[in-house]
């Protein structure tokens, strides 16, 4: 059964770092994109980072550029979102999501391209 679990997720004071994580089990990662997304209440969902499956390609919204950075270890089955600088802004329901792909460098930063997803961590920034 394929799932996706993230975690990572916490209460940190802004400027802080946090790092999640997605850990994939039920299937190889190696041919799968991911994607970060998060919802905060009462916005939209926002595309946050994405990498393709070699993580060759990665791609983030103007919003964390410069601040988070994505990255992944096929073999641990595992994709990172660390994330530095953290703002309030940043508060919201983070969840990681999967698509199987023969394109080596797909990345989508659109959540209906992904298959699967997980159930997302809280990341909350306040002092």
């Amino acid at each position: 059964q394929l799932q996706l679990v993230e975690s990572g997720g916490g209460l940190v004071q802004p400027g802080r770092s946090l790092r999640l994580s997605c850990a994939a089990s039920g299937f190889t990662l190696d041919y799968y994109a991911i994607g970060w997304f998060r919802q905060a209440p009462g916005k939209e969902r926002e595309g946050v980072s994405c990498i393709s499956r070699s993580g060759g390609t990665t791609d983030y919204a103007d919003s964390v550029k410069g601040r988070f950075t994505i990255s992944r270890d096929n073999a641990k089955k595992t994709v990172y979102l660390q994330m530095n600088s953290l703002k309030p802004e940043d508060t919201a329901v983070y969840w990681c999501a999967a698509v199987r792909t023969t394109v080596q460098a797909l990345c989508s930063m659109t959540a209906f391209s992904y298959s699967y997803r997980g159930q997302g961590t809280q990341v909350t920034v306040s002092s």
